[in-house]
């Protein structure tokens, strides 16, 4: 009868244990799992510095509007490169480094499970991606790494170390991939903004408004006026981390 009790509890730690686990792997912006960039060091704030990054790109039609955009404000961004698409459109990589900007890994495949894969799994896709993106980068490995959909496997952190790279999440985020409105996703980019944020858009999968127009492309000009009303200066994470001796 003490055996069977002893089980129960034994199973019910498993269980708990389990579900602590998942929680933490589905919470993009926790650094419980492993060490996660949500907001810019405090030299960086003090330069009144902000972080526009991009996911899931590059995106043929987009990303050059994206790249207009940013020069017309000479804002710098980061963009987290999907590996399988970064290799279709290498010259557009290359465009994206000759302005200014910095190319990041997303992963290669930017699978659903990507948070639940093995150690080995995990290292392939970072690694595939390091070497697409570094043909673009005049030979230079992209230093952070953004998980899909922010899920981090356990042993996500592990690899990252092992290959001298940061995962990177964001102090906010607008939805643009799932919401039409460009009004409600501008308001949640800039509900608090302030010098030291990440922001995260997308310019790969951008969702569409009533007249057919990617979110983000309504989004980004009214966004870096604003950044421009608050004297913000939009740079990429490589020029606010490298100034900040991170």
């Amino acid at each position: 009868m003490q055996l069977t009790s002893v089980l129960w509890v034994l199973a019910g730690v498993v269980v708990l244990v389990n579900v602590g686990l998942g929680f933490l792997v589905m919470c993009p912006r926790c650094k419980v799992i492993s060490s996660n960039l949500v907001r810019l060091p405090e030299n960086a704030v003090k330069r009144g510095e902000i972080v526009l990054t991009f996911d899931d790109g590059p995106d043929a039609y987009v990303t050059p509007l994206i790249l207009d955009q940013l020069d017309k404000y000479c804002a710098k961004a980061s963009f987290f490169c999907i590996g399988k698409k970064a290799v279709a459109q290498p010259e557009l990589l290359a465009e994206i480094v000759r302005r200014g900007h910095s190319i990041e890994n997303h992963s290669y495949n930017h699978r659903n499970l990507f948070a639940f894969g093995g150690m080995r799994k995990l290292t392939i896709e970072v690694l595939a991606t390091q070497q697409v993106l570094n043909l673009a980068n005049n030979s230079v490995n992209p230093r952070f790494f953004r998980a899909p959909f922010g899920f981090r496997s356990p042993w996500l952190g592990f690899v990252l170390r092992q290959l001298h790279m940061q995962h990177v999440a964001w102090t906010r985020r607008g939805y643009d991939t799932v919401c039409h409105n460009s009004d409600l996703v501008f308001r949640r980019l800039v509900h608090n903004l302030s010098a030291g944020d990440i922001l995260l858009m997308h310019d790969g999968g951008s969702a569409s408004t009533v007249t057919g127009q990617p979110v983000v492309l309504e989004v980004l000009p009214r966004l870096l006026e604003c950044f421009a009303q608050h004297g913000l200066h939009s740079v990429s994470l490589p020029m606010a981390l490298d100034n900040s001796g991170f």
